[in-house]
């Protein structure tokens, strides 16, 4: 593999390093069982990183039918989710194990 070769790989890679770093992060965070916040704005047709903190001692499951998205977090573990781009309006995403208390929405504007 000559010097070229090595060269035009790295300008190729250097938009999706420069993309990576231009995705909004959102943090939310589960505390007894509930997400804070409970709601969570941001624009839409974008690309977001979503962290997950879960501060419980026991495992919760980040679920959305709207978002198709669902992951276990550990106790006092975290999970990171890529969601969108998304049209405008409001998605909803609950707890699993503790569906009664852990509910929230991701609302696209």
């Amino acid at each position: 593999m000559n010097k070229t070769n090595i060269l035009i790989g790295l300008l190729l890679l250097t938009p999706l390093v420069a993309s990576a770093a231009d995705t909004p992060v959102l943090e939310l965070k589960i505390k007894d069982h509930q997400f804070e916040p409970a709601q969570l704005e941001v624009p839409a047709d974008t690309k977001v990183k979503l962290i997950v903190h879960n501060h419980d001692a026991t495992p919760e499951e980040f679920e959305s039918y709207d978002l198709n998205r669902e992951k276990i977090v550990s106790g006092n573990g975290k999970i990171t989710l890529f969601i969108g781009p998304l049209q405008p309006g409001t998605y909803k995403f609950f707890g699993e194990f503790h569906e009664d208390t852990a509910q929230g929405s991701i609302v696209v504007r």
